[in-house]
């Protein structure tokens, strides 16, 4: 069950249907996701990325990219990913671990 959060003045998710996506995980975290197969997961309408990470228990500090239909939603090069991004009924969401030679291992851009 999805935990219900402290909600404010105008905040109208309230009776909203829940939303369903599909979650997919690669290189290092796959292992969350037991294997690189998409997941269909249902969650409260205004979901965010945050909620698919807190869902398969991945923790917030191993992930380097997070696409969400196929688009890179990090803010820019050095910076976190955006875990506030909120999800659609629809949306596809692909996180993926460090990879060798990359940004997330501290090799240097070229």
């Amino acid at each position: 069950m999805i935990e219900q959060q402290e909600r404010g003045i105008g905040d109208n998710r309230q009776g909203l249907p829940c939303i369903r996506v599909s979650a997919k995980a690669f290189n290092s975290l796959a292992a969350y996701f037991g294997g690189c197969v998409p997941i269909e997961a249902e969650f409260e309408a205004g979901a965010t990325v945050a909620d698919v990470l807190k869902r398969f228990g991945v923790p917030h500090k191993r992930v380097y990219l997070v696409l969400v239909n196929g688009r890179d939603i990090t803010r820019g090069l050095g910076c976190l990913v955006n875990l506030e991004r909120e999800l659609e009924h629809g949306d596809v969401v692909m996180l993926s671990g460090p990879v060798p030679y990359s940004w997330g291992y501290g090799a240097p851009v070229v």
